[in-house]
């Protein structure tokens, strides 16, 4: 499943990339985990995983390790240097006309490039603010922000994007007081009916883990989970102001 974390990867790209012995460093200048962890595809020593965590340091940044799927001896190389874990995150995906079928329901969904400040506002009540809407910004093309709408409103919206023909949805969100009224599956099928338009093949998401709420809302979509990762963070670390 390679093509599903470069997908991933140039889908929430992070601004800036640096090389540290075996580890990609991330640069998230405030984006967030994902564009801000180190990955390696090696079983790093104990001397390399020091220099990606100082190197982290330096850039201001808080020593973060992303544990893709099954790299149980890097998991385990990171919880004997004293690494916490955080954030576990299942991967879902399906083909793409498996999620769209025939689009979503009339009026309930809408691919709009760039957000408009309803949007920007429905993401900010959820946290993600200015800087991950940079990340969404500099990620690559084609891409769009779904808006959802329910009872004649604005309710939620969320990102996609294409790479090598998988379309990757992130950042849903839905305003708390419209939730449960089918916007984020609304969404979905709006997004892979868009990603299907510009021939993306397979539709994925992402989702953590002990959120049974969502995975319910993509498993009823006919996704399944394909891939897994989980953090493991500096339990010691304190920004400097």
């Amino acid at each position: 499943m390679s093509g599903i974390w470069d997908a991933i990867d140039a889908t929430w790209a992070a601004p800036r990339l640096h090389r540290v012995g075996p580890f990609t460093l991330r640069e998230g200048q405030g984006g967030g985990q994902r564009v801000s962890a180190a990955t390696t595809d090696q079983v790093p020593k104990p001397a390399e995983i020091a220099a990606a965590a100082q190197a982290m340091r330096a850039l201001g940044q808080r020593p973060l390790f992303m544990v893709r799927g099954a790299q149980r001896a890097f998991d385990s190389a990171l919880e004997a240097a004293g690494y916490e874990v955080n954030d576990p995150v299942i991967v879902m995906e399906a083909p793409i006309d498996t999620v769209a079928r025939d689009g979503p329901p009339p009026v309930s969904a809408f691919p709009i490039w760039p957000p408009l400040q309803i949007m920007q506002e429905i993401w900010a009540e959820g946290g993600i603010g200015p800087e991950r809407l940079a990340i969404m910004a500099g990620s690559c093309d084609p891409k769009t922000a779904i808006l959802g709408r329910v009872k004649d409103r604005a309710a939620g919206c969320a990102f996609v994007a294409i790479h090598a023909g998988i379309a990757v949805m992130h950042a849903v969100e839905v305003a708390p007081a419209l939730r449960r009224l089918g916007t984020a599956r609304n969404m979905a099928r709006g997004g892979a009916d868009w990603a299907r338009r510009h021939d993306a093949t397979r539709f994925a998401i992402l989702t953590v883990a002990d959120n049974a709420a969502s995975q319910g809302v993509f498993t009823s979509l006919g996704m399944v989970p394909v891939e897994h990762y989980h953090y493991r963070r500096d339990p010691n670390w304190t920004e400097t102001p």
